[in-house]
This record gives structure tokens, sequence and C-alpha cells, in this order.
């Protein structure tokens, strides 16, 4: 699950490179209008013969700049946190916390776009538009997610997909949607909890 998420949250062939353009220029405008968002998901995978091996429920936040909070609290509590800088994936059961580089972490899945606005980050992918839905695909041909839609109603997220590598397909379907409070705010501030392992992998700068 942390390769999924982190690697954890579109028929390009089809398009010239000027629509491809065009179709990346209206995912920016589109996201540029949600500053921030949170919303309940509800959660279901299936693996490669769309047999479901997973379900679940959670809380879904995002701010930009470089924000990201995912707690999955059902059937398995589990949470990341993203505070602009660090990323924190928290496994309650394994007492276990780890530490990355927010940009190491995200910039390797195209849910980095739901959060990013620079140009660097946005060069590293490929956008077609499908109905009201965008398919993301990274450019790498070693990227763990190999492609993530993104499907907006009134210009608002309502659900997205995430294709692994192993041809799992995540499908999250968003309800309650509203821009985060000044209290939704502490979301974003991972405070550790006491007597867990704690897997530090920031890249140490001298």
């Amino acid at each position: 699950m942390k390769k999924l998420l982190c690697a954890v949250l579109l028929s390009p062939l089809l398009y010239s490179n000027a629509v491809l353009a065009d179709d990346a220029t209206q995912l920016r405008e589109t996201l540029n209008g949600t500053e921030s968002l949170k919303a309940d998901f509800k959660q279901t995978v299936t693996d490669i013969n769309k047999k479901v091996i997973q379900t679940g429920a959670g809380v879904f936040a995002l701010a930009h700049p470089n924000q990201f909070y995912w707690h999955l609290t059902a059937p398995d509590e589990s949470q990341i946190v993203a505070d602009g800088k660090d990323l924190w994936i928290y496994n309650p059961f394994a007492e276990e916390v780890v530490i990355m580089d927010f940009a190491e972490a995200i910039n390797a899945s195209p849910i980095a776009l739901l959060v990013h606005r620079d140009d660097a980050t946005w060069s590293q992918y490929s956008v077609a538009k499908q109905q009201d839905c965008y398919e993301i695909k990274p450019k790498a041909t070693d990227a763990g997610i190999t492609s993530v839609n993104v499907c907006f109603n009134k210009g608002i997220l309502n659900r997205f997909n995430v294709l692994d590598d192993k041809g799992n397909l995540s499908q999250f379907d968003l309800s309650n949607q509203h821009s985060i409070s000044a209290a939704d705010k502490a979301l974003f501030k991972f405070v550790l909890p006491e007597n867990v392992d704690v897997d530090d992998q920031r890249l140490k700068t001298q």
C-alpha cells in the first residue's frame, strides 16, 4: 500500500501533442479553483482480474501548496500526512511511522498534480481529457503508478482511480466535499505518537 499511495492518489496516443497540452492546461485551471478540499471517501480495490481484494473508507484532504492528508479508518487504520516538506506514514497496528521527503515520495505519482502547481512537476506527466475526467500518466517508464484518472462534477473533484504496475485498480468515490476550515489546517501537522518505531528515510543534507 505504501508503494501505491506514495510511488500513497490517463488513451493519450489518440491525441496530438497540442491537444495534450490543452488538456493539461484545462486540468491545471480546474485545480487552480480548488485551493483546498476535504471529503469522505469510499475505496474499492480490484486486481488484474477485476476481483475485489479490498474495500475501505476514510477522510481525504488537500491544500495548496503541497499539503496532503489521508486517513483510512476501515477496515484497518492507516494515516498519511504531508505538511509541505515531509511526508509521514503511520501504521497504528505495526506501531511504526515512516518519514520521507515530500518531493521524493509524492513526485513519483500523478497524485502529485493535485497539490503541485510548478511547471517542472507537470512536465513529468501527460494528460488526456475524457468527458469530465482527466487521465494522467507518468512519462517515466519505471513509475510504480501506471495512470490516475481524476473526475469532476461542476468543477468539484468527486472521484479518482489509481492503476498500479501490477494491474491493481484503486477506485475512490468522494462525498461531503468542502473547503478546509481554519480548524482543518491541523490535519496537515502530524503529531508523532509515543512508543512507536520511527523509520526516517529523509535525505540528509550536509
